[in-house]
């Protein structure tokens, strides 16, 4: 027979065990996945992969952050929403206010650029709770004379951390006479409520990029240095840039973008129309970076010197322009750096370099490095010292070149290194690849990207473009920028060189995005392709091409046209705010977007299709516009153009666009 002596002292054990495990539980340790927290802070907004990746924000934008915050019980909450620079240790605070259901929300504006971290405390109002059932009893006709006393205790407890609210508290303590409204002022109410904080818990810290408007906002113009000469066979320089910079200017771009302005390689130098074989005199790719002359901290010497560019970056500034300039990683095979640092590329078995390649394509002009050689951590620095070079030179915007086919790693590593140093410069990322792995580079910290707007011409694909990356969390992290062409893409929807087409896209690239940019030659609506590709013939990435920029047919009255509605109209300057209206026109699409402030709307009709004249009725539908809490209906537009108002009835308004004129109509919103 088993012997059952013990079985009462084993229970008494087990017991105090489990008596154990609860004091644990109520410290707030963890057992056995168990925890003690009792106010729980949930579904922040905005955040990127819950904190992972910073949000991105303008400087002097008011970012609203909204949190669902609750306990158990039903004790009041009180919450603030904290933030500070990156490197500073001071945290700035905010009362949040509840909106509904367990919902919280507050609001701040970073005022500086750079990297900002934002977090939420909150705690239990042992006071408010108190207050509001004490008035409860009281309305009640209860006998409170308990409570009263309770209150006064409880006031006498609380140690606030601002001395004025101690010394509101001190007072009414003082004064106490049994009457309870010596404790009900909104006075002592509102330095109470930090008093006690003996639950206080706090979010994790989330991450937020603030930077300066060109971040977000900007027309960009490519140009090609070289071919921006006169005389024909005459290799561009500098001063011939700061020649064009008064047409630029005038047209309203806000950025001119360089390509690679470097020593060019000799080696295995690309002919015209891409060629394998070089003819004398033939400049090469400027993306074969590196000879003799120098590497990606030189110039081009038939461009000038370097005091030259500083010229020109010079009289940008005079013209109200910006530099932005190519980083490209890779080199020629006369680069300096594969001579000096030898371990810094990828060696085949019988020891020559590895050229780039992507099968079946090869870039016998081209080696890439490799990033996790043996020295991977003096590439990744002297690479993050060429971006900090042109730094010194008045550059703050790059366009890098394909960076999607370098590390991840490095890129979140290099941004940040030069966002430290200056963290007024902008990345932007020409990644025409996976979605996914165009998201990927936005949230490590590229401040725009490249997108499939380029290719995207049917009014639905449209749509459901615009509508992926205006929702939410993408319009927290990507940042569009609308490039209607480039010096390797001339779409087939380009080829016709139809005046309208040329129009229709840059229309809708300027009015959809917040940042977009042509490649010189489309104001000329150049459009001649190597048969069957989207790529021009005769590319001036293999060669100079001399133009007449004031040839007849151009279009760069309206592009100017375009630019400057967008200077003047906020609502043109932001993406995410967008509404797609109703128009019953397969070939028409329509928008309606809004500023940030709600103070300007715009409203968009822009043709698809070459037939002209197109009739159609443009419905609104539940459209609202205006500054919250004056939201509103739109019930008149006014053309931006020529000034004609049309009366909204029944929701809409019936439209007519000849596209041999304006494939466009661009209207102020009125409500």
């Amino acid at each position: 027979m088993a012997d059952l002596s013990l079985r009462p002292r084993d229970h008494t054990r087990r017991r105090d065990r489990r008596r154990g495990n609860v004091a644990a539980a109520v410290n707030g340790l963890r057992i056995d996945g168990l925890t003690g927290r009792r106010i729980y802070i949930e579904d922040v907004y905005p955040a990127v992969e819950a904190g992972r990746f910073p949000v991105k924000r303008i400087v002097g934008e008011p970012i609203d952050v909204w949190t669902d915050i609750f306990r158990d019980g039903h004790a009041l909450l009180a919450a603030e929403l904290l933030w500070r620079p990156d490197r500073t240790v001071k945290w700035s605070r905010v009362p949040m206010r509840l909106h509904g259901n367990d919902r919280w929300t507050a609001s701040f504006v970073p005022t500086q650029p750079g990297r900002h971290v934002y977090a939420i405390e909150a705690w239990t109002d042992e006071f408010a709770t108190w207050r509001r059932d004490f008035l409860a009893k009281r309305d009640a006709a209860f006998d409170v004379t308990l409570e009263a006393e309770e209150g006064r205790e409880l006031l006498a407890r609380l140690k606030p951390p601002g001395d004025a609210d101690a010394r509101v508290i001190e007072q009414a303590c003082g004064q106490w006479d049994g009457d309870p409204a010596t404790l009900l002022s909104e006075q002592i109410a509102a330095a109470a409520i930090k008093g006690a904080q003996s639950d206080l818990t706090a979010s994790a810290a989330f991450p937020l990029i603030a930077e300066r408007p060109i971040a977000r906002t900007g027309a960009w113009y490519e140009m090609v240095p070289r071919s921006q000469g006169r005389v024909p066979g005459r290799h561009g320089t500098f001063d011939d840039c700061i020649a064009r910079l008064p047409d630029v200017a005038a047209r309203g771009f806000d950025v001119l973008y360089l390509p690679p302005i470097h020593p060019i390689g000799r080696t295995n130098r690309k002919g015209r129309n891409n060629s394998l074989r070089a003819a004398l005199g033939d400049p090469g790719s400027p993306y074969a970076i590196g000879s003799a002359e120098g590497g990606h901290d030189a110039v081009h010497p038939e461009l000038g010197t370097l005091d030259d560019f500083r010229r020109l970056v010079a009289a940008c500034a005079d013209h109200g322009l910006e530099i932005a300039l190519d980083f490209a990683v890779q080199f020629s095979p006369d680069h300096p750096w594969l001579a000096q640092h030898p371990e810094w590329f990828k060696r085949r078995p019988d020891g020559s370099v590895q050229f780039a390649e992507n099968p079946p394509k090869k870039y016998e002009d081209i080696v890439n490095p490799d990033f996790f050689g043996r020295d991977a951590a003096g590439l990744w620095a002297a690479l993050r010292d060429v971006v900090l070079f042109w730094l010194d030179n008045g550059v703050r915007i790059f366009r890098v070149d394909n960076p999607h086919t370098k590390p991840f790693a490095f890129w979140e590593w290099l941004i940040r290194e030069v966002q430290a140093a200056d963290p007024n410069v902008v990345f932007l990322s020409e990644a025409f690849t996976r979605p996914k792995v165009m998201k990927a580079l936005a949230k490590l910290g590229f401040s725009q990207s490249y997108t499939y707007f380029t290719w995207r011409t049917g009014k639905g694909e449209l749509q459901a473009y615009l509508s992926e990356i205006t929702g939410y969390p993408e319009r927290e992290y990507f940042r569009p920028n609308f490039f209607v062409n480039t010096p390797d893409i001339l779409p087939f929807h380009l080829q016709s060189g139809e005046p309208w087409i040329f129009k229709a896209r840059v229309a809708l690239a300027a009015t959809l995005s917040a940042s977009y940019g042509i490649y010189n030659g489309f104001e000329l609506l150049e459009h001649e392709p190597i048969p069957g590709k989207e790529e021009y013939f005769e590319s001036e990435k293999y060669g100079i091409k001399v133009r007449d920029w004031d040839r007849p047919g151009n279009i760069k009255d309206y592009i100017g046209r375009l630019n400057r509605l967008r200077r003047e109209n906020p609502a043109l300057q932001q993406t995410a705010n967008l509404h797609f209206a109703a128009i019953d026109d397969a070939d028409v699409i329509g928008f309606v977007k809004e500023s940030a402030a709600g103070d300007n709307a715009v409203a968009a009709a822009v043709a698809l299709a070459k037939e002209p004249p197109r009739q159609f009725w443009c419905h609104f539908g539940d459209i609202e516009i205006g500054p919250p809490g004056r939201r509103r209906r739109i019930r008149e537009i006014e053309n931006l153009v020529t000034g004609e108002r049309h009366v909204i009835e029944w929701g809409g308004v019936r439209l007519t666009i000849d596209q041999n004129q304006d494939p466009a109509l661009l209207f102020r919103c009125l409500g």
